[in-house]
């Protein structure tokens, strides 16, 4: 258990590196569309096409390692008053609900994806095929899943002691 704990956790760290360059190339972009467009009169087309594609795959690569630091919002002010035990159970009943719509997010991301590359869909300025970026935020879904499933087995530990 603690490999696959492991190596989820090296995963979505990963994914959420590959979000920060994401997040560095968006600004490249952005200042780079500015300068061209003050000092040149000539600004960068497809901007929006790629700061688009790019903050997709932000929120998509990124949304693992939320998952796995406990960077999303929770409000426990209700559940902080009940045993440990009701709060794990309450913990792994929540988490199952958030495993599932998660996973038929991600399967119809990857659906949709397909559905893309089959009819040739591209970004309409850069002409840029847009199915493998749906694919790979489709993937950081699914690795979102198994930080979500890692939850729940620690959460199911808890209920049984």
């Amino acid at each position: 258990m603690k490999q696959f704990s492991g190596l989820v956790q090296r995963i979505s760290r990963s994914l959420d590196i590959m979000a920060g360059f994401c997040i560095v190339a968006t600004m490249v972009i952005v200042v780079l569309n500015v300068v061209l467009r003050v000092f040149l009169r000539k600004p960068l087309l497809g901007t929006m096409d790629y700061v688009t594609l790019l903050m997709a795959l932000t929120i998509g690569l990124g949304l693992a390692y939320c998952g796995f630091n406990n960077g999303h919002i929770a409000v426990d002010l209700i559940i902080e008053k009940f045993p440990k035990k009701t709060q794990a159970f309450i913990d792994a009943i929540t988490n199952l609900i958030s495993l599932i719509f998660w996973g038929i997010v991600a399967w119809y991301m990857a659906e949709y994806a397909r559905t893309m590359a089959l009819s040739n869909l591209v970004a309409p300025t850069i002409q840029i095929p847009l199915s493998p970026v749906i694919y790979v935020i489709s993937f950081g879904l699914l690795i979102l899943c198994f930080v979500i499933l890692l939850k729940i087995i620690a959460s199911v530990r808890k209920v049984a002691q």
